[in-house]
C-alpha cells in the first residue's frame, strides 16, 4: 500500500465543452388554466391540429415530441397553468413567448444535467417524460426528493426483497400480487401495512396505480407482536430480506432485542424503523422509541417537504392569526409568525413536530402523502392530513432497496453513512434551531443518495462529499472513483471518518476535519482494493 497523498486546492470555474442535443426541454406557463392545445401524433412527432393561426405558425416551424401539462416545478397560482414541452430547438420557448404572449407568459429551459431522469408510466400529476396512465394522485414529494433522478440508474430489482413488519400488505392488486410474499399474517389495521408496502415498492410502469421507490423491488409482508425476540425481523432476515421496514413502536429497551438486531446487521441486512409519533411539546426531544432507538438501526422521524416559503402557503384562523403549513425542510406541520407579523421570523409550533430525539438518522415526509390505504380499501384517491413517522420510514427503506440493487455488494456499514452523507441539510432554517442535535442529519434525498452511490462505485467518475455538517457519528465509505472531493464539509466534534479511496482524495474549499479526542479522522489511499460486484444499471440506461 503506497503513502496517502492528500491534494489540497479550490476548485474553480472552467470553460464548459457544451455538446449539440437533440432536442431541448423546458416549461411554458400559460395564462389561462382551462387552456390546453391539442395534437396529433406521428410517430414520435407531435402536430398541432388546434384553431390558433398564430400558435400553429410557431409550432409548425419545430419538432415537437411532448407538449403536455404537468405539476412538476408549479406553485399554487401556476399549478394547473404549466406546460412540460420537449423541441428540436431551443428557441421555441422564446418564439412562443414572443409571437403568443396572449397564451404564454413565462418558461425556463431544463438544464441538461436535470434531464438525467426516468419516471414510470404512473408516476401522476406531476409526469414530464412519462405516460402518467396509473392514478391522477399528486406525488410531488418525490420530485422533491429525487427519486426520477435515482431511478435514473435503477428502478429496483426483483432479487432485492425489502420486508415490512406492520400490519398486512396487499397481495391481490396488481401493484403488490406478483412481487408480495407473506411470511406471517398481521393485521387489517385499516390498510396500515398495504400504505407502508406502496410507499416502499408498490409496482411501478405498469399503468396502474402508483411507483413505489424501488417499485422493481420484491417485497416480504410479516407482522410485528414479538418486541423482545425479534423472531419476525429475524426470519425475514434469514430468507433474504436485505432492509426491513419497522413502522412500529415500543417503549421499553431489551438488550435481547438489541444482539438480534445486532447478529441481523452484520449478517447484511438493514433495518429502518419509524422514531415515534409523540410531539415535542410532550417529549422535549427525550422520549426514545424502540427500535428505532436501538443501534444498528436507522431512526427516521418526519419533516415538511411542499411549500418554498412560509408565505408560499398563508393561512389564517378566525381570530386573525396568520399561519403557515407544509414548508419545505421544516420540521413542524403548522408554525407561527411573531406580533403575528408574516414579516417577521416563524416559528414552529412544537405541538406539530413528531418524535425527535439524539438518535434520529434522518428525516422524510409524510405530511399531504399518498395513502394507499384509503384507494386500496374504498377506492379514494386522498392524502394524509397529518404527520407521522410511521410514513417517514417507508421512504428510507425503498431508497435502501435502491441502493441494494444497484451495487448488490454494497457493505452494510457504508449505507448509513451514504444516506447522511448525500441528505439535504437543513440546519441552516431558524425556525429548526430549537431542535437543533435531535432530527439528525437532515432530510432524506433519493436522488442524491443513488448518484453518491453510483459515483463512489464508478472508475470513470468524480464522486462528492459536500455541504453537511456532521459533528457525532461514524461514517465508513469506500471509493473507486477517479477522485471523491470534499467541499463545504465538515467532520468535527466526536464524529469518524473512515475513507478509503483507490485513486484520489481532495479536500477542497471549506472543508473541515475537526475531530475532538473522541472522534477520529481516517483517509486512505489503495491502489490495489478490487470491487466485489458491478453497478446494475437500468437496462435502458
Amino acid at each position: 500500500m503506497r503513502p496517502l497523498y492528500l491534494t489540497f486546492f479550490f476548485l474553480f470555474a472552467g470553460t464548459a465543452i457544451i455538446q449539440a442535443q437533440d432536442e431541448v426541454w423546458f416549461y411554458l406557463r400559460a395564462h389561462d388554466s382551462l387552456f390546453e392545445p391539442t395534437f396529433e401524433r406521428t410517430g414520435n412527432t407531435l402536430t398541432y391540429s388546434g384553431t390558433d393561426l398564430k400558435l400553429k405558425a410557431v409550432l409548425d416551424k419545430y419538432e415537437i415530441s411532448a407538449f403536455k401539462k404537468t405539476q412538476r416545478k408549479t406553485n399554487k397560482k401556476n399549478k394547473l397553468k404549466t406546460f412540460f414541452v420537449m423541441a428540436d430547438k431551443e428557441f421555441l420557448l422564446e418564439d412562443l413567448l414572443q409571437q403568443t404572449p396572449y397564451l404564454f407568459y413565462a418558461g425556463e429551459i431544463i438544464p441538461e444535467a436535470d434531464r438525467k431522469i426516468y419516471e414510470p408510466n404512473d408516476y401522476g400529476l406531476t409526469s414530464t417524460i412519462g405516460a402518467n396512465l396509473g392514478l391522477q394522485a399528486d406525488l410531488s414529494y418525490l420530485d422533491y426528493l429525487g427519486a426520477p433522478e435515482a431511478w435514473y440508474y435503477t428502478t429496483g430489482s426483483p432479487d432485492v426483497i425489502i420486508a415490512i413488519s406492520d400490519a398486512r400488505v396487499d397481495t391481490v392488486d396488481i401493484d403488490f400480487k406478483d412481487k408480495t410474499t407473506i411470511l406471517r399474517k398481521s393485521t387489517l389495521s385499516n390498510g396500515h401495512g398495504y400504505s407502508s408496502g406502496g410507499t416502499a415498492a408498490a409496482q411501478g410502469d405498469n399503468a396502474h396505480g402508483i411507483a413505489g421507490i424501488c417499485y422493481d423491488c420484491s417485497l416480504f409482508s410479516t407482522n410485528y407482536g414479538d418486541q423482545k425476540n425479534m423472531s419476525q425481523l429475524k426470519e425475514a432476515a434469514q430468507k433474504g430480506a436485505k432492509v426491513i421496514n419497522c413502522s412500529w413502536i415500543g417503549r421499553r429497551y431489551d438488550e435481547v432485542s438489541q444482539a438480534v438486531i445486532d447478529t441481523i446487521f452484520n449478517n447484511g441486512t438493514i433495518i429502518v424503523a419509524s422514531g415515534g409519533n409523540k410531539n415535542w411539546q410532550e417529549t422535549k426531544g427525550n422520549l426514545k422509541y424502540y427500535p428505532a432507538s436501538y443501534d444498528n438501526v436507522i431512526a427516521v422521524s418526519s419533516v415538511m417537504y411542499k411549500y418554498e416559503t412560509p408565505l408560499d402557503n398563508l393561512g389564517q384562523l378566525p381570530d386573525g392569526t396568520y399561519y403557515s403549513a407544509n414548508v419545505r425542510g421544516y420540521l413542524g406541520r403548522t408554525m407561527g409568525f411573531t406580533d403575528n407579523d408574516t414579516l417577521k421570523q416563524p416559528h414552529i409550533y412544537p405541538i406539530s413536530v413528531r418524535t425527535l430525539n439524539e438518535d434520529i438518522d434522518l428525516l422524510a415526509p409524510t405530511h399531504d402523502i399518498f395513502m394507499y390505504s384509503y384507494y386500496l380499501l374504498e377506492g379514494k384517491v386522498l392524502y394524509h392530513e397529518y404527520s407521522t413517522t410511521s410514513g417517514a420510514s417507508p421512504f428510507v427503506s425503498g431508497t435502501v432497496g435502491l441502493m441494494f440493487s444497484l451495487y448488490p455488494c454494497l457493505p452494510v456499514k457504508e449505507v448509513e453513512s451514504i444516506l447522511k452523507c448525500a441528505s439535504t441539510n437543513i440546519d441552516h432554517i431558524e425556525a429548526n434551531k430549537p431542535f437543533a442535535g435531535k432530527y439528525g442529519a437532515g432530510m432524506l434525498h433519493i436522488g442524491n443518495t443513488i448518484k453518491l452511490l453510483h459515483d463512489l462505485k464508478s472508475e470513470d467518475e468524480i464522486a462528492y462529499i459536500e455541504d453537511q455538517q456532521f459533528s457525532r457519528w461514524d461514517f465508513t465509505l469506500t471509493s473507486f472513483s477517479e477522485q471523491v472531493i470534499l467541499r463545504n464539509q465538515k467532520f468535527t466534534n466526536t464524529s469518524t471518518l473512515d475513507l478509503t479511496a483507490k485513486n484520489r482524495i481532495v479536500l477542497s474549499e471549506n472543508t473541515v476535519l475537526r475531530p475532538s479526542k473522541q472522534g477520529r479522522m481516517h483517509l486512505k489511499i489503495d491502489p490495489d482494493m478490487e470491487k466485489e460486484c458491478d453497478l446494475e444499471l437500468r437496462e435502458d440506461k
